[in-house]
């Protein structure tokens, strides 16, 4: 299940560089840190959904591309988000 748009909408919030602000690589990618802990649960019960699984991946990829990306514009903004997620880059 996707997540809801007030769950979306606090992650938004509390990523957000200015006001209005959904495109920035520091909220595109907690959002998809979340998702991407969402279908880990998912994968975890139903082992067989390789569907879910491939879906996972893709998010996976995308998050990876996105952190190259800030990583290579801000090391500072790379390292704060990093910490503020808990991903073990």
């Amino acid at each position: 299940m996707a997540l809801s748009k007030e769950a979306k909408n606090e992650i938004i919030a509390k990523f957000a560089r200015h006001e209005g602000d959904t495109g920035s690589p520091e909220v595109q990618i907690a959002v998809l840190t979340t998702e991407i802990n969402h279908l880990n649960g998912h994968i975890q019960t139903h082992k067989k959904d390789h569907h879910t699984y491939r879906g996972l991946m893709k998010k996976i990829g995308h998050r990876r591309n996105l952190l190259a990306y800030l990583r290579e514009k801000d090391v500072q903004r790379y390292r704060e988000l990093i910490a503020a997620l808990g991903l073990r880059r």
